[in-house]
């Protein structure tokens, strides 16, 4: 293998990018506002727990579901649910509907596009 002349050495951004060149966030540098969201949402989904419940919500497409069908089926206490769907919905991430006895869980597309937005290095 021959070595590469010094032009053609891979610069810190490209070797970062794995040789290729770097991408940089497609809506630029964000605003105080924007980074208060964004740092709210971003947080509510640093759970394990809370992911795997968004997931699973999230995994019925538009359908809402119920709290009483995620304790069984992710094996979670219902206590634990109330507790990480409130920050999901207090998140903007989850809507909350109450049906009778028991609480129903819609993922808000909405805030998914932002978060989208965002993340989108293209």
């Amino acid at each position: 293998m021959t070595a590469r002349p010094a032009s053609d050495e891979l610069s810190p951004r490209e070797v970062a990018a794995g040789g290729s060149e770097c991408c940089s966030l497609s809506g630029g540098p964000l605003d105080a506002a924007d980074a208060e969201r964004l740092s709210v949402l971003l947080k509510a989904l640093s759970d394990p727990t809370r992911l795997r419940l968004l997931s699973h919500i999230a995994g019925q497409g538009c359908e809402s579901v119920c709290a009483c069908d995620l304790t069984e089926e992710l094996g979670i206490s219902q206590p634990t649910i109330s507790h990480h769907s409130k920050k999901l919905v207090d998140a903007g991430l989850l809507t909350r509907e109450q049906r009778g006895r028991w609480a129903y869980f819609t993922v808000v597309p909405a805030a998914f596009a932002e978060l989208r937005a965002f993340l989108d290095l293209s």
